[in-house]
């Protein structure tokens, strides 16, 4: 669409957005469940992928003041909006 937008991760269980003060942890304290995907290695074993893994869930955030202008381009959605 052409829209600039935010990824924030999240918890799998929707406990907390990992941003402000949460940005680096691994783990919410909480549920405890892992931020990033697990993978399982030869020997069964489960390993937590590094910082550069994937997210186990993602929230994609578009600013309200981009999403209003490109709302109000138009003049006939403007018109049909009265």
């Amino acid at each position: 669409m052409g829209m600039e937008y935010n990824k924030i991760h999240a918890c799998p269980k929707d406990c907390i957005l990992y941003r402000k003060e949460f940005e680096l942890l691994k783990s919410y304290p909480r549920c405890g469940l892992s931020r990033y995907k697990l993978k399982q290695k030869d020997d069964d074993t489960i390993e937590e992928i590094e910082k550069h893994g994937p997210p186990m869930k993602v929230m994609w955030y578009i600013p309200i003041i981009p999403r209003m202008k490109r709302l109000f381009t138009n003049p006939n959605d403007v018109k049909n909006l009265r």
